[in-house]
């Protein structure tokens, strides 16, 4: 009979594997774009909604999830979000034209929305807290890694096969995973189940697609400012009345009392300004090495695999490092090393050797992972078990919010870069693009101010789970 441990670590390599899935349909299409042009009859461009409507259907449904999971069980809805993001990829594969593309994506979308935060809810209820590094940093790794082998991963199909086998091969990984989740994976629910708050739900699913949409715009070269500006606005005030209302309601969607646990309120707050800016590198680097070095889209992705190798050398290490220095220590000490080697992508340039540039890209890696991880698993070192489904929503809407805008900022940064360089409308240069990555250094530094405020013993529960009585007695 398998140990508790075994268990728990056989359930997080089940839910990584599907959270990896459910993260590399989210950037894999990027490459196949031109191919899938030709077949649809449309601009390549033209296809960037099948993106947009994938990532906002994740941002919009996440905050149903554990309210769902409450009520049905976590099993039976993690069987049916692996069922429905399958089923999907076969219509978007089966695809014949932009129209069905789109509305295949948004189911998609909406399978993937509630696989990620019942996957990790599932995670958290099965792993005792001693644990739960090991558990967490098995889960994260996707969101790292995905973004990273999506556009290769997705150029040598495109390119050796054809664009449909990029969905076509979720289908086997789906099978396995339903069938592992159902013998697998306990169907826990709680017994006492609030109403679904669906003011809540609308005013904050409106927010999310309103303001991201009005980010993507303000991205773009061709958009103009007045609906750009229009969007940002509507967005902002639903946001408002989104927080006025989960403030007054007994039974908010997102309960913002968890932002009164001090290492909860770090992860989403300074944590999703880190997000933003880990999330930046895999749009701006491939377009820096493409358009400002002179590279092919293979040679691109190959350098790309410097920051994959880091992010994966990183995890062996993240649970020692943690517990020798504790959160505090490393979140600050990482966070500055993170914002020191983004600066690192604004000096190299063409003629740069390929070993140097593979080497830049390793130590981003690791020090991104570390960060990545670290906020991840604080983020619930806290949380009593009776809001962990509160928790695991609020999280992963957040976390996905800030991980989706980081494509929308890095294209804001770097129109920026062009009116600063006097190049508001050509081609960006190396130039433009150094710029771009020094603002994204000052924004993963500024992410760090917060680590500050944290207690020298935050998250010993998970970090030092023996010497936390003590320190809880001492404390007394």
């Amino acid at each position: 009979m398998a140990s508790p441990f075994q268990k728990s670590t056989s359930i997080s390599i089940l839910v990584a594997t599907a959270f990896f899935m459910e993260n590399l349909d989210g950037t894999v299409i990027a490459t196949a774009l031109p191919q899938m042009g030709k077949t649809f009859h449309v601009s390549p461009v033209d296809l960037n909604i099948g993106m947009t409507a994938y990532m906002l259907m994740l941002a919009v449904f996440i905050p149903i999830s554990g309210w769902v999971a409450d009520r049905i069980g976590a099993r039976s809805v993690f069987v049916s979000a692996i069922a429905i993001f399958t089923m999907s990829s076969v219509l978007c594969g089966l695809s014949n034209g932009l129209m069905a593309f789109t509305a295949a994506r948004i189911i998609q979308g909406i399978g993937g929305a509630m696989m990620v935060p019942v996957g990790r809810l599932v995670v958290l209820r099965t792993t005792e807290k001693h644990n739960l590094m090991e558990a967490i940093a098995y889960i994260t790794w996707p969101a790292l890694v995905a973004p990273v082998v999506g556009p290769p991963v997705g150029g040598y199909i495109t390119t050796y096969f054809s664009w449909h086998w990029i969905f076509y091969l979720n289908v086997p990984l789906g099978i396995v995973g339903l069938v592992l989740s159902i013998l697998w994976i306990p169907n826990l629910r709680e017994d006492k189940v609030t109403p679904f708050d669906w003011i809540g739900f609308v005013l904050s699913s409106t927010a999310c697609v309103t303001f991201m949409y009005g980010m993507e715009l303000v991205g773009r070269e061709s958009a103009t400012w007045g609906p750009a500006t229009a969007f940002l606005i509507v967005g902002c005030v639903l946001g408002v009345l989104a927080v006025l209302h989960f403030r007054r309601t007994a039974t908010p969607l997102l309960s913002l009392a968890l932002l009164k646990i001090k290492t909860f309120a770090i992860t989403v707050e300074g944590g999703s300004i880190f997000r933003i800016a880990i999330s930046v590198s895999p749009f701006l680097l491939p377009l820096m090495f493409q358009v400002g070095f002179g590279l092919n889209a293979f040679q691109s992705g190959m350098l790309m695999l410097g920051l994959f190798a880091g992010n994966l050398s990183m995890k062996p290490a993240t649970t020692w490092v943690l517990r020798r220095f504790g959160f505090r220590s490393v979140l600050i000490t990482n966070g500055v090393l993170t914002a020191g080697w983004m600066l690192g992508c604004a000096l190299l340039f063409s003629h740069t050797p390929r070993t140097v540039i593979l080497a830049v890209l390793f130590v981003n890696g690791l020090c991104r992972s570390m960060q990545f991880t670290c906020l991840s698993t604080l983020a619930f070192a806290d949380i009593p078990k009776p809001d962990l489904s509160s928790a695991t929503s609020f999280f992963s809407m957040i976390t996905q919010m800030s991980m989706g805008m980081g494509v929308a900022v890095g294209a804001i940064l770097l129109r920026v870069a062009g009116l600063l360089d006097g190049n508001a409308h050509g081609n960006p240069t190396t130039k433009e693009f150094h710029i771009a990555f020094v603002m994204v250094a000052a924004l993963t530094l500024l992410a760090t101010i917060d680590c500050f405020t944290l207690d020298r013993n935050a998250g010993a529960a998970i970090s030092q789970p023996r010497l936390a009585p003590e320190e809880t007695s001492a404390s007394t």
